[in-house]
């Protein structure tokens, strides 16, 4: 459960008042610097390729990275940090949040203690649409816009329906109840909205797992057995959805699928030419270019407050069998 706003407010100026008495001192060189890395969820596939990209610019430069396990608990990370500024022993703090709007007031009370913040993979702050920092002492921003990210996806669809009379679309989101995935999944209806000839004929709720997934696209193909398109914020999920589409008698060839992730195997089902597309998320580089900046900042070189994960890849974010063709030597950076 969340912590009430109220306690995690007064822990935060408490951790101001303390903060002065207990940062780091500024080191000598890189090799004094330690980073709290701060996880979602340590065990979590995409955090802990995060991390490796993470200890790759940590053996680089010098430094030291420590990682801590959120657990997927908002009032732990949020504790967390307020224990990284407290022990004295960080200069710099990368977060991939698990609330990335009540986690603010522990990293201002961080950054004004004199600690370094740098927020991977998703923005911090009220505002889901801007990479911009929305609060004072951010650092730097390795992460995307939710709503830039679903265009990219929406638009593959569009494309394809363009020359149809009728193209039936089933979205298989994650929860609506997480704010980036509702904003995602905003997105594509907006956008589909624009084209009277795409219809959504099932949303599915999938929470990122196979079976879940599988199952509610059985149901959604049992009510609406004919479709054209499947869009799928997830390769996890879009594996569930595979295999209903298999168990319906239909080939899943026939349908155009957009999936997102960029895992090993999602990118393999382009190759294969059974999915058309992936929105591929790149998180080892996401972690490398955190600790990276980070370094610098805490050298004292400017750095910038806002990189565009979207942009940080080997290959274009939206990989196509086209994509892979040009990019015979393309490895994604993390496993499904």
């Amino acid at each position: 459960m969340h912590s009430p706003v109220s306690r995690m407010l007064r822990s935060a100026v408490a951790v101001v008042a303390m903060a002065s008495s207990l940062a780091v001192s500024g080191p000598a060189s890189a090799a004094d610097y330690k980073i709290a890395y701060l996880a979602a969820s340590r065990p979590n596939i995409f955090n802990q390729a995060v991390f490796s990209g993470m200890e790759k610019a940590a053996a680089e430069f010098g430094v030291e990275i420590e990682i801590f396990d959120g657990e997927f608990n908002p009032s732990k990370q949020f504790s967390q940090v307020e224990d990284v500024v407290a022990s004295g022993r960080f200069n710099a703090i990368a977060l991939l949040a698990n609330d990335s709007v009540g986690i603010v007031p522990a990293l201002e009370a961080a950054a004004a203690s004199g600690l370094k913040v740098a927020a991977v993979q998703f923005p911090l702050g009220a505002n889901p649409d801007t990479l911009e920092p929305q609060f004072k002492g951010l650092t730097t921003t390795v992460a995307s816009v939710p709503a830039e990210a679903a265009k990219l996806q929406a638009d593959a669809v569009v494309a394809f329906c363009k020359d149809k009379a009728e193209c039936r679309v089933l979205i298989l989101i994650s929860r609506l109840i997480y704010p980036f995935d509702k904003r995602k999944y905003d997105v594509f209806v907006e956008e589909f909205a624009k084209h009277p000839n795409i219809k959504v004929v099932s949303t599915v709720e999938g929470a990122y797992d196979t079976s879940t997934s599988m199952k509610g696209v059985q149901d959604a193909l049992q009510a609406n057995p004919e479709i054209d398109a499947i869009l799928s914020i997830a390769d996890q999920q879009t594996l569930g959805a595979e295999v209903a589409i298999e168990d319906a008698g239909l080939e899943v060839e026939s349908l155009f699928i957009v999936s997102g992730g960029g895992t090993d195997i999602g990118i393999e089902r382009i190759k294969s030419g059974k999915w058309d597309a992936n929105l591929a998320e790149f998180p080892a580089s996401e972690g490398y270019i955190a600790v990276k900046t980070l370094v610098e900042a805490l050298q004292g070189k400017e750095v910038p407050a806002v990189i565009d994960a979207l942009k940080i890849g080997a290959v274009p974010s939206l990989v196509t069998k086209d994509v892979l063709d040009s990019h015979p030597d393309f490895v994604p950076e993390w496993k499904g």
